[in-house]
């Protein structure tokens, strides 16, 4: 287990039986982004991440 595991755990933990839309979370990681914008980058690679999951890689 990574080190961040331990947050991704307590996420899942506390917040696994949530139901949250998408736009909810756009708007938290914009809040994050606002709070804290050293991790500008590596949230929105991660939100590019997410948006092109279904994407096809050929």
């Amino acid at each position: 287990m990574y080190f961040t595991d331990r947050g991704i755990e307590e996420l899942e933990s506390r917040r696994g039986d949530d139901d949250v839309s998408l736009a909810w979370l756009a708007e938290q990681l914009r809040t994050f982004v606002d709070l804290n914008p050293e991790f500008e980058t590596p949230i929105e690679r991660f939100a590019t991440w997410l948006a092109r999951l279904d994407d096809d890689d050929d």
